[in-house]
């Protein structure tokens, strides 16, 4: 509307009479309440396009190009290494002679595209950026006692947290030798001369079990590249007729389904009416749960809280999306789980 005086005077200086002027000028009034909105929507479609195109056929490299833009948009770092271990990419744990400041690539026959991605030493809890980089800068290293020598900046904690992620496997050691050996030198102070800590060697300890590993991993990184929680108690899910994301597809559309995961997110847009989604996620997948305000209400203390959700419920097929619109809640006991992103 400010331009429009201006608008007009500059038709009528090029010979416009003002009727086919006030047509032009609706149209351009018109367009103004969707064109910005079509340009995003374009813009949209092609970073959506291109970002599938780069998955489809790099999918190690996209997976370690979004792991080194972290934090950034909608989904986690466990979300995005669990969605590209299903389509083919080995994913390996921090490795103190192996792991770059940044997520990097590493050749590995075995995986999709001839890449495998190596998780990040910045990614070990306690760590952050720079004293990654000093330790990438300082690569190779002999042993524990040459990283705490060498890079005196890490705290005690932060080196009992690298063991605990199985960043000091270079050095056969594993977890828990590594996290003796640790908790020996984090006690030492770093200007010690060499081979003189006391207690550095690890008695025979028993190895961690996968489940175990998984829990590590989770607490070190928030990243478990070998299992998924769900993946440990999959035994007792399928024994109570639980439904894996992947499977939700065999189902028919209104069937009545039991789904169980891990909540990746809790949304409650304003405009959806007190509509609650949650995003589920187990070892194949993700699954879209609906629930209603009074469904909401009936189990808010749970639902609001638990890390891990049983849901008994409807399922709809709505254009190609599977939708669990749910009816009961209760919470799925795992060992460890991702922080959900939740809405606020």
């Amino acid at each position: 509307a400010q331009l429009k005086e201006r608008f007009f005077a500059g038709m009528s200086a090029n010979g416009i009479d003002c009727e086919v002027g006030e047509q032009i000028w609706r149209k351009l009034d018109a367009f103004a309440n969707y064109g910005f909105p079509e340009s995003h929507a374009v813009s949209f479609s092609y970073l959506v396009y291109a970002s599938s195109w780069i998955k489809y056929h790099y999918p190690a490299v996209f997976c370690a190009a979004l792991l080194r833009a972290q934090p950034m948009g909608f989904w986690s770092p466990h979300t995005l290494v669990g969605d590209a271990r299903r389509h083919g990419v080995v994913v390996r744990t921090p490795d103190l002679n192996a792991s770059a400041a940044t997520a990097g690539l590493e050749r590995a026959e075995d995986s999709t595209g001839g890449w495998a991605v190596r998780l990040v030493l910045d990614y070990v809890r306690g760590v952050g950026e720079k004293p990654a980089a000093e330790i990438d800068a300082g690569r190779p290293y002999d042993s524990v006692e040459d990283l705490r020598r060498r890079v005196p900046s890490l705290s005690p904690a932060a080196l009992e947290a690298l063991a605990t992620s199985g960043a000091f496997g270079c050095f056969d050691l594993d977890r828990r030798g590594a996290l003796w050996t640790a908790g020996a030198l984090g006690r030492a102070s770093a200007g010690r001369l060499p081979g003189v800590t006391v207690g550095e060697r690890a008695p025979p300890l028993p190895a961690m079990s996968p489940a175990e590993v998984s829990q590590a991993d989770l607490w070190a990184t928030g990243v478990a590249p070998g299992g998924h929680p769900t993946r440990f108690v999959r035994t007792e899910l399928a024994a109570l007729g639980v439904v894996t994301a992947a499977g939700l597809s065999d189902r028919s559309d209104g069937e009545k389904v039991l789904v169980g995961g891990v909540v990746t997110h809790r949304q409650r847009p304003a405009t959806a009416g007190g509509v609650v989604f949650l995003s589920l996620e187990d070892e194949t997948g993700l699954m879209n749960v609906v629930v209603s305000p009074g469904c909401w209400q009936h189990h808010r203390k749970l639902a609001a809280a638990a890390p891990a959700l049983l849901v008994r419920g409807r399922l709809e097929h709505s254009e190609g999306v599977l939708n669990v619109v749910a009816e009961k809640l209760e919470a799925l006991p795992v060992s460890r789980a991702p922080a959900s992103r939740d809405f606020r």
